[in-house]
């Protein structure tokens, strides 16, 4: 998405994918509906990247600007969605359940998440990763992609629709874990370079070894209570990120 948007900043909720996601599963969730949610989350992360699409495509040229002005403002209807609902709807264990959700955690996997998630990474991501060459051609803009033979604007929906989809799958599993995506690619292109053949597969390699950690922390840090993995992530992504902006000033980020 980073590739894809030509923006530093840009992670699955920078175009509401992770926040229609949770909007979908938080939906099914209070119905009492959780077979449901990995189907409710796809919808949902689908429907939040046609209405960021639809609403930069709406004020002209699809543009990597307007598409994340309409991201942020698809996300932040979703979110207040979302709160609506649980204020609504949830009370109770129930509000408890769906807090703890959207927070992120991982502690209530079983071999269906795994099977979920797994399928996904497979189906999804690996094909995201053969697309190498089409992001490397992404890099200086749309015209140096359409001299390389690329349409850009077919690849960049394509590419963001399998993103939204592989969000769903990922959402509906272990809630909205924030950070991993956005700070994780910074650091892998620091020591890798650029070329989108080594970022993507490491930059996934080193998000999950990065998430067993926060995940272990917060198992541990206040045993026997358990903190959603999701707050851990933030307060270490949100100083690191921060770090990595400071040390990339001078690359024009």
């Amino acid at each position: 998405m980073q590739s894809l948007t030509r923006n530093p900043l840009a992670d699955p909720y920078l175009l509401g994918l992770s926040s229609g996601a949770s909007l979908g599963a938080v939906s099914v969730l209070v119905l009492g509906m959780g077979v449901l949610l990995p189907v409710a989350a796809f919808v949902g992360a689908v429907a939040a990247l046609a209405a960021a699409l639809g609403l930069a495509g709406a004020l002209g040229k699809l543009t990597p600007t307007r598409t994340i002005l309409a991201g942020l403002a698809v996300s932040q209807l979703a979110a207040a969605l979302t709160s609506f609902i649980i204020f609504w709807s949830a009370d109770g264990d129930s509000y408890r359940e769906v807090l703890s959700w959207l927070m992120g955690s991982v502690g209530a996997a079983t071999w269906q998440s795994v099977a979920i998630a797994g399928g996904g990474l497979l189906l999804l991501g690996v094909p995201l990763a053969l697309a190498a060459n089409v992001l490397d051609a992404f890099t200086f803009g749309d015209d140096s992609a359409r001299a390389l033979g690329f349409n850009a604007t077919r690849w960049r929906w394509g590419l963001l629709l399998v993103v939204a989809l592989l969000t769903g799958a990922m959402v509906s599993v272990s809630g909205s874990i924030g950070f991993v995506g956005l700070i994780i690619p910074h650091l892998v292109r620091m020591v890798m370079g650029t070329g989108h053949a080594l970022v993507l597969p490491i930059s996934a390699l080193v998000g999950a070894t990065f998430l067993i950690w926060a995940d272990t922390l917060a198992r541990t840090i206040f045993e026997p209570r358990e903190l959603p993995v999701g707050i851990v992530t933030a307060l270490i992504g949100a100083p690191v990120f921060a770090l990595v902006l400071w040390k990339s000033k001078g690359a024009g980020i």
